[in-house]
């Protein structure tokens, strides 16, 4: 996929009026959703597994999320351009506050499926537009700063949430109103999304599968970094409570690894993003161009993602070591999803870039369904030899699909 030549980087105009403070309300609205989505899968996990459902049922219910966003993904675009940039980040922040009130209201397994499927759907929408407008509002000359500052910020969700589960206890009955509780300000911050500019190309870009087809063959790399980043964020990130109650850890610390792998994310993606801009403008072209410096870095974090991985085997015999892998992991793969997210913001505007971060997000997603629906029936049949078997497989993958330089 790396032999396609990469598309040019297209100059940003202008920065619209408002960009400071919409993108202030974005982060904020981002920041509170996120808390509420992270405290609220691992709790369900768990309240699924003490109601003595199966470690495979569970995790195709983790999946369950992942699939919604799947199919919402490829129609963003469209959506966008028949509601509205605003209007469509007002209702993927509104969705997820019923679904959450549903979950807490109704127990019914076949409706808690259909709840979760609706809530992925929503965030797969916010997901995807968020994203490609803080790469549109960002100062010119420091997308990777802002693109490396809003991923920072999604990783400190990742244990934040989790971290606020295991201090309210999964088996409390505050634990989901809590998180109904971000999600509610979340909705708020929304609405205080200032007024957006129309993109530029509104009334003549390619939106919903014909746009994304368009954009993927523009970007083909971008797929394998996504998917990648897929499995070892957010994928892996899903089943670690199972993964942890295998190794014989407590509830509370099968939860504090997807902690682990939250704070991996955290505090590595911001330094990647300012790492790239820095290898692109290096005074000897020392790295290459800028595209050539990004994958330089992807391919690195490919190469880290390996090496993690091929330690699993040793983590049944002892399992501290659950959380250093995990920490690694989540950083490794939040830094190739944050360096693909850059690098679309370089070459697109408008629904032109929404239809790249479709891309993206589409080959992270089928990461994240795939992973914890295989991973989870690969730690039910074998914790210490499947599990690991699985992982190593596809990091050595993402290694693979980069191994050639870009043309």
């Amino acid at each position: 996929m790396s032999e396609h030549p990469l598309p040019p980087v297209i100059r940003p105009g202008p920065r619209p009026p408002h960009a400071n403070r919409g993108l202030a309300a974005i982060f904020c609205a981002t920041f509170f959703e996120l808390v509420g989505v992270f405290m609220l899968g691992p709790l369900l996990l768990l309240r699924l597994k003490d109601s003595g459902h199966s470690t495979a049922l569970a995790g195709l219910f983790a999946a369950t999320v992942w699939l919604g966003i799947f199919l919402v993904t490829p129609l963003a675009s469209a959506l966008t351009q028949r509601l509205g940039r605003r209007p469509t980040l007002w209702l993927s922040a509104a969705v997820p506050v019923f679904t959450t009130a549903g979950f807490g209201l109704i127990d019914w397994l076949p409706l808690w499926f259909v709840l979760y499927l609706v809530a992925g759907m929503a965030g797969g929408l916010r997901w995807v537009l968020a994203e490609a407008i803080v790469a549109e509002l960002a100062p010119p000359g420091q997308r990777g700063r802002y693109v490396g500052l809003f991923e920072t910020m999604v990783g400190t969700t990742f244990v934040i949430g989790p971290a606020l589960l295991a201090w309210v206890g999964s088996g409390s009955v505050h634990a989901l109103w809590l998180a109904f509780g971000f999600l509610l300000v979340g909705l708020l911050w929304s609405l205080a999304i200032p007024p957006l500019p129309g993109a530029a190309d509104q009334h003549d870009a390619r939106v919903g599968w014909s746009g994304v087809w368009h954009a993927l063959r523009a970007h083909p790399l971008i797929m394998a970094v996504g998917f990648i980043g897929g499995v070892f964020e957010s994928g892996v990130t899903a089943i670690l409570p199972l993964y942890g109650l295998s190794l014989g850890l407590g509830a509370a610390a099968a939860a504090l690894l997807v902690a682990a792998s939250g704070l991996g994310s955290a505090l590595m993606m911001l330094p990647a993003g300012l790492l790239a801009d820095r290898m692109a403008h290096h005074p000897r072209r020392r790295w290459g161009d800028e595209a050539q410096a990004r994958v330089t870095l992807m391919r690195l974090c490919a190469v880290i993602t390996l090496l993690a991985t091929l330690a699993v085997p040793w983590v049944a015999g002892t399992p501290w070591l659950a959380a250093p892998v995990a920490f690694v992991w989540g950083g490794a793969g939040g830094c190739l999803y944050t360096l693909a997210m850059i690098d679309i913001g370089s070459r697109e505007q408008g629904l032109a870039l929404v239809n790249g971060t479709a891309v993206l997000v589409l080959s992270y997603t089928a990461g994240g369904v795939l992973a914890p629906a295989l991973g989870a029936a690969a730690l039910q049949w074998s914790p210490t030899l499947g599990f690991p078997a699985l992982l190593v497989l596809a990091a050595a993958l993402g290694v693979w699909l980069l191994r050639r330089p870009p043309t």
